[in-house]
């Protein structure tokens, strides 16, 4: 079920064309102040970091602790990316034309502080951060998704 606040919040930012301080302030105290319950609003999230270029650099920061916080610790078997995870997670930060930086930061966080992570999501992980630190040498065709 999708959070309506958190929707309305990813509404207004991407009409404004920004993430502002204040912005972050309000993400992080009053509309998700308990954390992601859920991938659905991970992914609103996720889509937010793509959408929106203007960001206040604490957003990232905020993103990178609440996806690493709900899969690695909220979902289940806590502390481990299974296959299936791995897939959504892959997608997700992946999005259409790859991961945004921050993206693949949650992707390289999330192997260092699950137990155990599949290994699809290892690969992605490596491969998102070539594909973001050298994006011209990068072979951007070949970025592996979880199965």
């Amino acid at each position: 079920m999708t959070n309506i606040a958190l929707q309305l919040f990813c509404d207004r930012i991407v009409e404004a064309g920004r993430i502002t301080a204040a912005d972050v302030a309000e993400l992080a105290r009053e509309i998700l102040a308990d954390g992601l319950i859920g991938r659905d609003e991970a992914d609103l999230l996720l889509a937010l970091d793509r959408a929106v270029a203007d960001q206040h650099e604490g957003f990232a920061t905020f993103l990178v602790a609440a996806i690493i916080d709900f899969a690695v610790y909220g979902e289940r078997p806590t502390g481990r990316i299974t296959p299936e995870t791995a897939a959504w997670l892959s997608a997700s930060l992946a999005g259409r034309k790859g991961p945004t930086a921050t993206g693949a930061r949650i992707a390289m966080e999330i192997v260092r502080e699950a137990t155990v992570s599949d290994e699809a999501l290892i690969a992605f992980a490596l491969k998102a951060n070539r594909w973001t630190r050298q994006p011209a040498e990068a072979d951007k065709g070949t970025l592996p998704l979880a199965a």
